[in-house]
């Protein structure tokens, strides 16, 4: 299992490296260096980093508005997908956000990634929509909601399999 932790400043370059493995070579637009820098000043308490042997190997962006929260980016390297890093990172970011009592959680995914649409299914969110050209003109993701009943029977499920905590 990988160690989940808060982004910090320090993070800044690891997250560019991530960025560009993950995102880069499968051909989604990046989210660009001011992007990653506002996350790891403005959003450390919402952004996580999953590390294997001190090594990052995935991240999960999240940003808070009054009590909705907006996860626009997870990835985790080649290497550790299937072993349980992404849902360590949902799981991170759910337990935070059921803590300070959020109403929901928005994801979003391009149409094309079948096995995250998925993942995002098995944990309780609901596809409602598209959004045309969000990170780059023609580029469209859909967005997946998780209403607070769906973070909490998430939180719930995880703390009884997995003890998170």
């Amino acid at each position: 299992m990988a160690n989940i932790r808060t982004i910090r400043s320090d993070d800044y370059e690891p997250l560019q490296e991530l960025e560009a493995e993950i995102f880069g070579k499968a051909g989604y637009p990046l989210v660009g260096s001011y992007y990653l820098r506002v996350c790891t000043e403005l959003y450390t308490d919402s952004c996580f980093m999953a590390l294997v042997d001190e090594r990052p190997v995935g991240y999960i962006l999240t940003f808070l508005n009054d009590r909705t929260a907006y996860s626009t980016r997870l990835g985790v390297i080649d290497q550790h997908q299937g072993t349980g890093a992404a849902i360590q990172l949902i799981a991170a970011t759910i337990e935070m956000l059921v803590r300070k009592d959020f109403d929901v959680c928005w994801f979003t995914v391009k149409p094309s990634n079948v096995h995250a649409r998925k993942l995002y299914q098995r944990i309780g969110a609901v596809e409602r929509g598209t959004r045309k050209d969000f990170f780059a003109p023609g580029d469209e993701l859909i967005l997946l909601e998780l209403d607070r009943p769906a973070l909490q029977s998430f939180h719930e499920k995880y703390e009884l399999l997995w003890g998170r905590n």
